[in-house]
């Protein structure tokens, strides 16, 4: 690298023209009478000086029009080194070197576009805080997870629990925690994982949310209906040979005319009723322990309803129900006849909870497509309610605060819910007594 050969002959020529007009300037002032003379000498000898600041002038020039476009990130730029404008082998180098930099530039981006598209894509909820304590959605899953709040700051973020919040600011802890998010007006458990980052010289923190309410309601439900199975497996082998035996004893009984076998045979004709009505009973919660089989179809929402409001009424036409859709038309994505079972069940527990508090039982059938495309159906009664800590309890297997209640149907309601992928709860209503609502 260096001068070229046009730069340098031409800086040589340009150098002598000066020293030559300086001469004449020296000659011209030193001889008498020359006026007109040394006006020419002076203007020869500017102009020698112009074409060698011209010559140096244009090489830096183009070094600096170079840089500067480096400067500003330009790498689309190029040293022009024409010829005689010197440093022609320091401009191939130059263009070179920027050539690969441009290579190294696209395949970073490349790179960067596939990173930001895997995390905006990726289904686990990221959330990032900066080193200002601004909290920012880093992807999809995370802008459809957290739509309630109303800012970018961590104190923004206690719509969703405080706990939760606190995890959001800088100075709080970096744990790996189960807490409870309030999302969509509903309790739900998370798994919230913070890290403590640096980005462009200042703290910064990533959180991943991982919701997992939708997984333990499922392993919930696999273990009650695993238990249930076992259960009444068990106990029917038990039961299954005490029932022929107090069959057969009561049998050969009767053939024995002796007042003294009197009450030893009706104490087994007893046993063998009451095995039997054991038997039965069992037989009719085996079916808590199968799980339904979904067979999502679509299906518009209004007939539907109206079906269910029709079947409602033919059976407990004493009780003043209503429907309420939002909006008056709308598919549903769902297996129908689960669902048919499911809001029959709590329509009915809403009659009898009605007709039996109210001297004007009410029951009122509601079903609301939401924003995220999910359906919510409530059902409302002016009945005594559900206590608030029995609320969690009443959909499990054979619970029921029923005198005659079998404390399956609930659980019925719930499994079907979770085999949807949506959930089931109880509140109050204001009509005053209960309202159970599933989401789906």
């Amino acid at each position: 690298m260096g001068f070229d050969r046009n730069f340098t002959v031409g800086l040589i020529w340009r150098l002598a023209l000066l020293q030559l007009a300086l001469v004449g300037v020296g000659w011209a002032f030193l001889t008498p009478g020359l006026g007109a003379t040394r006006i020419m000498a002076c203007l020869v000898a500017m102009g020698a000086i112009a074409l060698l600041w011209s010559h140096v002038f244009r090489t830096n020039m183009d070094v600096a029009r170079f840089v500067e476009a480096l400067h500003h990130g330009d790498l689309s730029a190029h040293f022009e080194g024409r010829p005689g404008s010197g440093f022609e082998q320091m401009g191939k180098a130059f263009d070179s070197a920027i050539r690969r930099l441009r290579e190294e530039r696209r395949a970073a981006s490349d790179e960067l576009g596939f990173l930001e598209a895997l995390v905006n894509d990726v289904p686990v909820p990221l959330l990032t805080v900066s080193g200002d304590g601004q909290v920012s959605l880093a992807n999809k899953a995370a802008r459809r997870l957290f739509t309630a709040h109303d800012g970018v700051r961590a104190e923004d973020f206690a719509v969703y629990g405080a706990t939760f919040a606190s995890r959001l600011d800088l100075d709080g802890p970096l744990v790996a925690e189960v807490l409870i998010l309030n999302l969509n007006g509903r309790a739900h458990r998370a798994i919230v994982n913070t890290a403590g980052l640096t980005r462009l010289g200042t703290r910064a923190r990533a959180v991943i949310v991982q919701p997992v309410q939708d997984t333990l309601n499922a392993v919930e439900m696999a273990a009650q209906t695993d238990l249930v199975r076992v259960l009444t497996h068990e106990i029917l082998n038990s039961l299954t040979p005490v029932t022929s035996l107090a069959a057969t004893a009561s049998g050969l009984m009767r053939e024995i005319d002796d007042p003294r076998v009197a009450d030893a045979r009706l104490a087994i004709e007893t046993l063998e009723r009451r095995a039997e009505g054991l038997a039965r009973f069992i037989n009719s919660y085996r079916k808590v322990a199968s799980e339904p089989h979904v067979e999502r179809k679509r299906f518009e929402a209004a007939p539907f309803t109206s079906e269910m409001v029709r079947l409602f009424a033919a059976e407990w036409p004493a009780v003043d129900i209503q429907l309420s859709l939002t909006p008056p038309a709308f598919i549903i994505d769902a297996d129908p006849d689960l669902l048919a079972q499911a809001v029959i069940n709590l329509m009915r527990n809403a009659g009898e909870a009605a007709s039996s508090h109210s001297e004007t039982p009410r029951v009122i059938l509601s079903m609301e497509r939401q924003a995220n495309a999910q359906v919510l159906i409530a059902v409302r009664d002016n009945g005594a309610g559900v206590p608030e800590d029995l609320r969690r309890d009443v959909f499990l297997p054979f619970f029921t605060t029923r005198a005659k209640g079998t404390g399956v149907g609930l659980n019925l309601v719930r499994q079907i819910a979770v085999a949807h992928g949506g959930t089931v709860d109880v509140h109050g209503s204001e009509l005053g007594g209960a309202r159970f609502e599933l989401l789906i």
